[in-house]
C-alpha cells in the first residue's frame, strides 16, 4: 500500500549504511521521516537477485528505492518492481560520483546527459504510478554554471519529474574521492533557493552539510523539503522531534526515549536473529544512538566486541545499555 508522502524531511540514500535495518531502527525515532534505500542498480535488479535487494520491513513505511542506472527499458523495469514491491517513490540517482559508478554510466556523470536522463525519466512514468524524483549535484566538473542546472533539471522536468533533491555540492568526477566529493567542494545553497525561486512549481529539496533539525528547519523557509545525510546515521536521536516539529503532529502522550528505542530495535533483533540474520548486522547500526552520553564508548565497544562472538545473543544489547546505566549512575 503506497502512502502519501511528505519530503520535508528525509534520509539520504548511503551506501553500506541505509540498510533495512538501518531503516527500522530510523523508524522507530520518526515516523513521517521519508527514508531511502542504498543505491540499486537497474543492472542488478533486472538480472540479479531483485527478492533479496528489495525485500524490507513493512514497518519502514514511507520508503522510496534508490535506483542507479541509464538504459531507459532497464529503469522502467526496476520502477515497474519498486511498484510491486510497494515503494512509495522512486529515485533516481544522478549524484554519485565513484569511478565504479562512472563505469556503469550512471550516478553524477549523468548531468552531463540530461538528454539519457529525461528518457529514463519518461520510460520510468510510462511504467509506474510511484512518484518518479531525481537526486543529483548542482554541477560536476566544469560544467557547473548556474544556466547548465537549469538546463539539465528543464529537460528532465519536462520528461515528468516534479521533485529534485539538490546536493548543494558539484562533484569532481576526476581527481576527488567519493568520500571527499562529499566534503571538500564548498556548499552553494543560495544557488539552490534560486533555483526554487525560478522554478516554483518544481519540489525542489535541499541536501548537503545539515546537522540537525534547527538547521533543517531554517532551510525550509527557502525550500520545500531538507534531506539529511551522514549526520542522521551517525546521532539518529536527531530525529526525535522531527514529528512534531517538521510534520507539524501533535506531541506524544509519553516522550520518546532512547531506551524505549532500543528496547523496540532489540526485540526486532531477536525477531530476525531467530531467522539466521548476524547480529553484527543489526548492532552496527545503534552506534550513534548513545551519542552524547556518558559512557557511549563502553556502550560501542560493548557491541563492537560482543556482536561477532560466536554464541552471541540480542541481550548484548541489554548488556551495552547496562553501561550507559552504570555511567549515568556514576
Amino acid at each position: 500500500m503506497h502512502q502519501n508522502i511528505s519530503r520535508r524531511l528525509s534520509v539520504a540514500p548511503m551506501m553500506d549504511y541505509t540498510d533495512r535495518h538501518a531503516r527500522y531502527l530510523l523508524r522507530l525515532i520518526s515516523q513521517h521521516t521519508l527514508l531511502y534505500t542504498e543505491m540499486v542498480t537497474s543492472a542488478a535488479l533486472v538480472h540479479g537477485d531483485a527478492a533479496r535487494l528489495l525485500n524490507y520491513n513493512h514497518e519502514e513505511h514511507p520508503v522510496a528505492l534508490q535506483v542507479g542506472g541509464s538504459d531507459p527499458s532497464e529503469m522502467a523495469a526496476a520502477a515497474r518492481l519498486a511498484e510491486q514491491y510497494g515503494y512509495d517513490e522512486i529515485n533516481v540517482n544522478v549524484g554519485c560520483p565513484s569511478d565504479r559508478v562512472q563505469a556503469g554510466r550512471f550516478g553524477a556523470c549523468l548531468m552531463a546527459e540530461p538528454d539519457t536522463v529525461a528518457e529514463c525519466v519518461a520510460a520510468m512514468r510510462g511504467a509506474t504510478r510511484l512518484p518518479v524524483t531525481v537526486k543529483t549535484r548542482i554541477g560536476i566538473d566544469h560544467q557547473d554554471s548556474y544556466e547548465a542546472l537549469c538546463g539539465f533539471v528543464e529537460r528532465v522536468s519536462e520528461a515528468g519529474c516534479g521533485s529534485f533533491t539538490i546536493h548543494a555540492r558539484k562533484a569532481w568526477l576526476k581527481g576527488l574521492s567519493p568520500r571527499e566529493n562529499r566534503d571538500v567542494p564548498p556548499l552553494d545553497y543560495p544557488r539552490v533557493y534560486r533555483l526554487k525561486e525560478d522554478y516554483p512549481a518544481l519540489e525542489i529539496i535541499i541536501n548537503g552539510g545539515i546537522l540537525n533539525l534547527d538547521q533543517a528547519i531554517e532551510q525550509l523557509a527557502q525550500v520545500d523539503g531538507v534531506m539529511v545525510g551522514r549526520a542522521a546515521y551517525h546521532n539518529p536521536w536527531l530525529l526525535a522531534e522531527a514529528d512534531t516539529r517538521v510534520f507539524g503532529c501533535p506531541p506524544p502522550a509519553v516522550k520518546p526515549s532512547r531506551e524505549g528505542v532500543l528496547a523496540a530495535y532489540r526485540e526486532y533483533c531477536e525477531r530476525q536473529h531467530a531467522q539466521g540474520v548476524p547480529l553484527a548486522h543489526m548492532t552496527r547500526h545503534l552506534m550513534g544512538l548513545v551519542q552524547g552520553l556518558p559512557g557511549a564508548r563502553r556502550f560501542r565497544r560493548t557491541l563492537s566486541e560482543g556482536a561477532h562472538q560466536p554464541q552471541v545473543a540480542p541481550t548484548l544489547i541489554d548488556e551495552a545499555w547496562a553501561v550507559i546505566g552504570q555511567a549515568q549512575a556514576g
